[in-house]
């Protein structure tokens, strides 16, 4: 473990967890996410940053590199849902970290400005999660050619999208999630057993989130727990997470749920890391460590796609 993980754990548990604990309201935390991310995430050089609509109403980013250093793959897309407990977060406070993986996978990401609660509360963020994937499909992309991924409550958003597609027999290219949050029944035991090692969700705000984004929707509707839908025939999946995070077992048991109709899963797990830490990336050694696993993923995905698609038809 370097010496700024340590000392970002520290930070975390001693400060950010007990701020998080005290907000009796979402709606602060969206500018102080903000303005961390604007002290903190640095946008690497070359980075381009457009906008788009990808339906009328879901504004999106797309994060990519100048062509010139680093050409994007032909019609090879990540579809990305931002983290942010289904209250807070923007995709402009994401673009530093989806910059590394634009550039490492030289893909465009698409990161859509999907509805929060309260304001907006379950299933407005589901709505626009397959209406963003429609998007892409009416951009001319094939399933084959997207990537969904997503962190924390993004990630949740990620595989209630997969689930949905795959009931539709659509199927993408794979999925990767950091840190997601797959039970909102929040029936996993490291719910307890992490609280105290978890250096920023706090565990006893569970009941908050709920009522702020579900506002009396079931939390055992399979559209807000993915652990709980189907998966037939699923892609491969990265799941990637920390040991002393109150969410751990919702990415075990999610593996354990792709696993069983023969899916093909990877579990990253790391022994002790802030939630979602892929973010300081230009900050933690572990950070840039963690995206170049997330990218070794996707490359492989579209490289297999790309080696199938030049290579002569047999019989």
């Amino acid at each position: 473990m370097s010496r700024r993980l340590r000392l970002l754990l520290w930070l975390s548990r001693r400060f950010a967890r007990r701020q998080i604990a005290r907000v009796p309201d979402p709606l602060p935390l969206r500018p102080m996410f903000d303005r961390l991310a604007r002290r903190l995430f640095r946008v690497p050089p070359y980075t381009l940053v457009g906008e788009a609509a990808l339906a009328p109403g879901l504004p999106a980013l797309i994060v990519s590199n100048r062509p010139g250093t680093h050409p994007v793959r032909p019609r090879k897309a990540v579809l990305y849902l931002h983290g942010g407990a289904f209250v807070a977060g923007h995709p402009s406070a994401f673009v530093a970290m989806l910059a590394r993986i634009a550039r490492l996978t030289r893909c465009e990401v698409f990161v859509p400005d999907y509805r929060l609660a309260p304001e907006h509360p379950f299933p407005a963020a589901v709505e626009d999660a397959r209406t963003a994937w429609d998007g892409l499909i009416a951009r001319g992309y094939r399933p084959g050619d997207i990537v969904i991924g997503g962190d924390s409550a993004g990630g949740n958003l990620a595989l209630g999208l997969l689930a949905a597609l795959l009931d539709d027999r659509i199927r993408p290219a794979g999925l990767f999630a950091f840190s997601p949050v797959t039970d909102l029944t929040f029936s996993g035991a490291t719910i307890a057993t992490n609280a105290a090692r978890d250096a920023v969700l706090p565990a006893a705000r569970r009941d908050d989130l709920m009522g702020f984004y579900l506002q009396g929707a079931r939390a055992d509707d399979p559209r807000a727990s993915p652990l709980l839908a189907d998966f037939p025939d699923p892609p491969p999946v990265f799941l990637q997470y920390a040991a002393t995070e109150i969410l751990a077992d919702d990415s075990r048991r999610m593996a354990a749920k792709l696993r069983a109709p023969g899916g093909e899963v990877v579990l990253d797990e790391w022994p002790d890391a802030p939630h979602v830490w892929v973010l300081f990336d230009g900050i933690l050694p572990e950070a840039r460590q963690a995206l170049i696993r997330v990218a070794g993923f996707v490359n492989t995905l579209f490289d297999e796609d790309q080696a199938g698609a030049s290579a002569p038809a047999t019989r």
